[in-house]
């Protein structure tokens, strides 16, 4: 890929594309030479980059033409427009024709960014694809000079914003030109032209070899024949293989906005209680997903409009989403029946492509004809019915037959997107009030325990969802089992099947790529962490912005620094926000500690996690007194939460064992002790966590110089490690054993241990024990070979995350010793 980096292909973006050539630039240089074309070139390359400032462009690639990348089409259409005129404004000022044709639309392409080598070689700073960018490209060649043709979404998108450029010069005129057929462009297409009257030609294209026009049946006589021919044979193979098919090119798991509902009976109840069940009986399908409310309404705000989602705004979501429907519910009383009515609309030409009802008497028949309804748009939209009634459960049964219940969801969902989490708690409470067996108000009592940490309470709610797992859709009933497995203490493996097995059935299932590469991540494989990661930052994702953090922090522990960095701000463009812990260990292993103290800096001072880069950061610039009292601000600050005291009591003992602090014996063995019994409490959780914690505090007292804290401890802990396979926990267990070796005297089969050890996802403390016991066993020059990893693995020092992050700070603090002194020292 030309130097590709890897730093913004995790998913297609819509982008409006345009594409200009200058006309007969070869005759333009012949005729007024090489000096005067190069003045000439020069100002229209001043005109250019003018506009480029002026409309937001990027420049992506240029010869006699441009190749220019926009984010909206209306800024794309200004800079036509005014390119054109600039153009007529040089030609003009040297009594010559300067013209241009160009061709702009807009369309999904994948971007990422060349590393500075392959740039100094030659490459582009970014790259495009997509088959937007031939289609782009086959409209511009299909121009005449001055003439600017669009496709069809890009003319609906820039006609409905036209307003936005102001008050042109001239006059903007605009014409259809018809129906085309483009060669590698699978459907035919729409042209549109935009000009200024008296400037632009306005006329048909003439046409090529790699264009033609969609000419109707009447206009070709000589084809005729032929064709009546095809038509009676197309008839007898549909009569023999008659099935529905969809009106629009929609296959299978693409993506439908769905619009507010238009409620005809004046009942509020109906407003989002019906559109949350059309949600629900669309999202047991694995061939349709449905554009997530929080993105939808992302989408919005990115569009700058607020209110309600109607058919218009609905559309623009979907074209800048990539959805390739729009549903529209409806629901009103005719002759004295409930209807219900689902509209579906086609958001590259605006129309109408088909609608379905179902009647019913009374407010009680509204699931059963919603089901009705969304089975038959199921159908039209090309999944097979016997599909639709095998993954489908009766409205009343897969939610709630309570209309109230289900009012109170819709509301709580919509406060929980919005962050607003006790207020979605209380609805959701009074959701399982109305209804106690209304499962999904179940799953959304869990979704905030859990996001709040509240483990004891999410596992109390868990236990008694399981009992409803009948009113469950197959995909939620993946979720539940996924949680399952995490809060009842199945390991971080098995968690990790459930995940993959939900991520496998639901591909478009973000949050079961996310989780599932958190998992990957949290046992060092650190590759299908990435890979699950960017299935994650989907642009369809609402949350996409901390998708991209778990990609960025993948990127970083397999030591690519400078694409997480890029992956880091990426992700605080899209989520909004500019502080992040994982963005500040990035920009410290790139070597920019300044830039990570200031992000620091600014940080809340409640934010507690931060303290542990804190600590880090200040250990990697050589200031241990910020160090100490980041460390003891956290131990201070921790209140109730055990795991986060803990932690950071563990993290204080951390720098005592690279002499920051004296602590004595007892403190090491209190430490180990009371995370061994944590790891061991059967009504607890996290037990894998806690073992690891308990080991890595035994190893820090070996680092330390109390090798007796590990050794009688040893025993306990591996007995532990092998009753709960957890990977990590099992590995830090093997560290210590294989230390303690060293530690006395066995440094042979030490050593063979560790190597063992090594697989690429190891921890990082397993490369400085091996380079111990190598100095240990006379081996320098191996030793040596483990002192430059060490040094040059900063990503992994700072985002290695076993243990909570844990060893952090000492990762780091032996990596800062590693550059300093790239030979191995002496064995103490």
């Amino acid at each position: 890929m030309n130097g590709d980096i890897g730093t913004s292909t995790q998913a297609p973006q819509m982008r409006a594309l345009l594409f200009t050539d200058l006309c007969d630039s070869l005759i333009l240089v012949e005729r007024i030479g090489d000096a005067a074309a190069a003045e000439l070139f020069q100002q229209h390359d001043r005109l250019v980059l003018t506009l480029q400032q002026q409309w937001n462009g990027r420049l992506i690639d240029r010869s006699d033409g441009l190749f220019l990348l926009f984010e909206r089409a209306i800024d794309a259409l200004g800079f036509a427009l005014d390119y054109q005129r600039g153009l007529q404004k040089i030609g003009e000022a040297r009594d010559i024709a300067l013209r241009a044709r160009s061709g702009l639309h807009v369309g999904e392409v994948l971007t990422w960014e060349n590393s500075p080598e392959a740039i100094r070689a030659g490459a582009k700073a970014l790259e495009v694809e997509g088959l937007a960018k031939p289609m782009a490209a086959r409209l511009m060649t299909l121009a005449r000079p001055s003439q600017i043709l669009l496709s069809s979404v890009a003319h609906s998108l820039t006609h409905r914003a036209f307003e936005e450029l102001g008050v042109r010069p001239g006059k903007v005129s605009w014409k259809s030109h018809g129906r085309w057929c483009f060669k590698g462009v699978p459907t035919k297409q729409d042209v549109y032209e935009v000009g200024e009257l008296g400037f632009a030609p306005m006329q048909m294209p003439s046409g090529s070899i790699k264009a033609r026009r969609d000419v109707p049946l009447w206009r070709r006589p000589v084809g005729v024949v032929a064709e009546l021919g095809l038509l009676v044979v197309a008839v007898i193979v549909g009569w023999v293989f008659l099935r529905p098919t969809p009106a629009i090119a929609f296959a299978e798991r693409d993506w439908v906005v769905l619009a507010n509902v238009n409620n005809l009976t004046g009942n509020i109840l109906l407003d989002d209680s019906m559109e949350q069940a059309v949600r629900i009986s669309l999202e047991q399908s694995r061939h349709v997903n449905v554009l997530s409310e929080l993105k939808v309404q992302d989408t919005m705000e990115r569009m700058h409009q607020q209110g309600p989602i109607t058919r218009e705004a609905a559309i623009e979501v979907a074209v800048r989403d990539g959805a390739r429907a729009v549903v529209l519910p409806s629901v009103g009383e005719i002759h004295g029946r409930l209807r219900v009515s689902l509209e579906v609309v086609d958001p590259t030409t605006g129309n109408t492509v088909w609608s379905e009802h179902a009647d019913g008497r009374g407010l009680e028949s509204l699931l059963t004809s919603t089901d009705k309804a969304v089975a038959a748009m199921r159908s039209r939209l090309g999944e097979a019915m016997q599909d639709v009634s095998r993954t489908s459960m009766p409205l009343p049964k897969v939610a709630t037959g309570n209309l109230d219940a289900l009012h109170a969801y819709a509301v709580g969902l919509q406060a929980y997107g919005d962050g607003r989490y006790q207020e979605a708690q209380r609805y959701f409470d009074q959701a399982v009030r109305f209804d106690p067996e209304f499962a999904f108000a179940h799953l959304g009592q869990l979704r905030i325990q859990v996001s709040q940490g509240d483990f004891d309470a999410a596992r109390k709610t868990l236990a008694h969802v399981r009992t409803l797992k009948g009113r469950l859709s197959g995909r939620d009933t993946l979720y539940l089992d996924a949680w399952d497995a995490e809060l009842n203490g199945a390991g971080v493996v098995a968690t990790a099947d459930k995940w993959k097995l939900l991520a496998d059935l639901y591909p478009d299932y973000h949050g079961a790529h996310a989780n599932y590469g958190w998992a990957m991540f949290s046992i060092g494989h650190y590759r299908e962490a990435e890979l699950a990661a960017q299935k994650a930052a989907a642009a369809q994702n609402p949350l996409q912005g901390i998708a991209l953090q778990g990609v960025g922090r993948a990127e970083l522990v397999q030591n690519k620094v400078s694409a997480a960095l890029q992956t880091f701000r990426l992700s605080e463009r899209t989520g909004r926000w500019s502080v992040s812990r994982h963005m500040v260990a990035a920009l410290a292993a790139s070597g920019d500690l300044a830039g990570a103290r200031r992000m620091l800096d600014s940080a809340s001072s409640k934010d507690l996690p931060m303290n542990l880069e804190s600590t880090a950061v200040a250990l990697d610039a050589g200031d241990p007194d910020r160090a100490l009292r980041a460390n003891t601000y956290a131990r201070k600050h921790c209140g109730d939460n055990v795991l986060v005291c803990q932690l950071f009591q563990a993290q204080g003992l951390s720098l005592a064992s690279v002499s920051l602090r004296k602590v004595p014996a007892r403190e090491f063995e209190k430490s180990v002790d009371g995370m061994v019994e944590l790891a061991t409490n059967p009504a607890g959780g996290e037990h894998g966590d806690w073992l690891y914690m308990a080991a890595a505090s035994a190893y820090l007292a070996q680092r330390a110089g109390m090798p007796s804290v590990a050794r009688s401890r040893l025993p306990r802990l591996q007995t532990i490690a092998d009753k709960l396979d957890d990977p990590r926990a099992s590995q830090m267990v093997a560290l210590v054993a294989a230390n303690q070796q060293r530690l006395d005297g066995n440094v042979a089969p030490a050593i063979q241990a560790l190597k063992s050890l090594v697989d690429g996802g190891e921890l990082y403390q397993v490369h400085v024990a091996l380079r111990d016991a190598l100095i240990a066993a006379g081996e320098h020059d191996a030793a040596a070979v483990e002192q430059r990893w060490i040094a040059a693995q900063r990503g992994r020092a700072y985002a290695e995350n076993a243990g909570s992050y844990l060893l952090q700070a000492l990762n780091v603090a032996d990596s800062r010793a590693a550059q300093r002194r790239p030979q191995a020292p002496p064995a103490s």
